[in-house]
């Protein structure tokens, strides 16, 4: 039976225990890593699927048929819900970039396109979804920049071809970068400890990597129950910036 959490000291107290343990820590996260940084995530009640005010449901203007067919309204939406330039890195971000400069966290595995990992200062990150700060022509393959969409208006076309320029994030409907999924894999499994946290579980094939974890210590972080925890060693059901505040 799991170890149960709710008191965010005390979770930092058994995590960073276990941490201090390990030899090799993956990490695994998804939106809720970044709430603290004042990006909404999806699922919960203010999430992104919560909200109301467009002519499409969010899920329905993420997905590859709608970018195909309403390229217009899919960059209004992009533009102003999806890329979040001035969105800082949280105590998560900072204490993963810093247990990976002290050998102890291999590799960030996350779900989230906003970047803040790397900008915190990890540099093993798989991005399973993307990034929104690559944007490819799909003609030419020339990449630009998060602030270079932000500076366009309408449908974005590559200024060197004319072609169409494409988020570097996975949509509804497509699949994953195999590169990803097989770097993702291999790092769970060399893993010892592996910490998942601030995502559902719900979402495959990206949920069922903790299928492949066969370390000591199983940890997972996220403010509601997830169809996992009955499979942790540890539960820390509180917020996970503060729950990394060690």
């Amino acid at each position: 039976m799991a170890e149960y959490l709710s008191d965010p000291s005390k979770a930092a107290s058994r995590v960073k225990e276990v941490v201090d343990g390990a030899h090799d820590v993956v990490f695994f996260g998804g939106a809720g890593v970044s709430t603290a940084s004042g990006i909404p995530d999806f699922r919960s009640p203010n999430g992104l699927y919560h909200q109301r005010g467009y002519a499409y449901p969010p899920e329905e203007m993420l997905s590859h048929s709608f970018y195909m067919t309403h390229r217009e309204e899919f960059f209004d939406f992009y533009r102003h819900v999806m890329c979040v330039p001035d969105a800082k890195p949280n105590q998560c971000h900072y204490k993963l970039a810093e247990l990976e400069r002290e050998g102890k966290v291999s590799c960030v595995i996350t779900q989230n396109i906003d970047g803040l990992h790397q900008a915190a200062g990890s540099k093993h990150v798989i991005e399973l979804h993307g990034s929104t700060h690559r944007n490819i022509c799909q003609k030419c393959g020339a990449v630009y920049s998060e602030e270079w969409i932000l500076g366009t208006e309408g449908v974005p076309t590559c200024p060197k071809c004319g072609g169409a320029v494409k988020p570097d994030v996975v949509l509804y409907e497509e699949s994953l970068k195999e590169a990803n999924l097989i770097g993702a894999v291999r790092a769970i499994q060399a893993a010892d400890v592996l910490i998942i946290g601030g995502t559902s579980l719900v979402v495959y094939p990206a949920a069922g990597l903790v299928d492949y974890f066969q370390g000591d210590t199983l940890i997972i972080c996220n403010l509601q129950p997830t169809p996992q925890d009955s499979r942790a060693d540890i539960v820390c059901a509180c917020d996970i910036a503060k729950t990394f505040d060690f």
